[in-house]
């Protein structure tokens, strides 16, 4: 994967409000949460991506764009906001590890500390969350393409 600055170019002015006024609301709805249910029901909201919802859009837009939308009947850009959203998925999951450690650590860590651990939990997280995704549908995979098929012999054998 490298960066494009084309793609920069490609993406509309309003397509970075779309996504600005989005992650706005969410960070909203997150400090009404707070206010409603307190800073530790809250800060658990704040591992929603803010900017997600309108992300995830836009991602499939431009998926389908870039190719024949025709051909594709859409399934290529849905495909594309669903990796997209695993992705969000697997980093809000990393975002709720470093919330909890920070939230045992605050009290008895110096800042650095309770800092650098918290980082490390969601890296962790993460990256095992992703090796799964990735690990887990292969194997899958796999198993369906070397599973036994009975012969007809022993078809014919079974009782109906």
């Amino acid at each position: 994967m490298q960066f494009q600055v084309a793609a920069l170019r490609r993406t509309k002015w309003s397509e970075y409000v779309l996504r600005f006024v989005g992650g706005g609301c969410v960070t909203a709805v997150t400090g009404l949460i707070a206010r409603r249910w307190g800073p530790v029901v809250g800060g658990l909201f704040l591992a929603f991506p803010a900017i997600f919802p309108a992300s995830a859009t836009l991602v499939e837009k431009h998926a389908e764009q870039e190719n024949d939308y025709q051909k594709t009947n859409g399934a290529r850009g849905r495909r594309a906001a669903g990796l997209d959203a695993v992705g969000s998925a697997i980093g809000s999951i990393g975002l709720v590890a470093f919330a909890l450690v920070v939230w045992r650590l605050l009290p008895a860590l110096s800042a650095a500390l309770v800092l650098f651990i918290p980082m490390l939990a969601w890296l962790i997280v993460a990256v095992l969350l992703w090796t799964a995704c990735r690990w887990i549908p292969r194997q899958i995979a796999f198993r369906r393409s070397h599973r036994k098929t009975p012969t007809r012999e022993y078809t014919r054998l079974r009782p109906r």
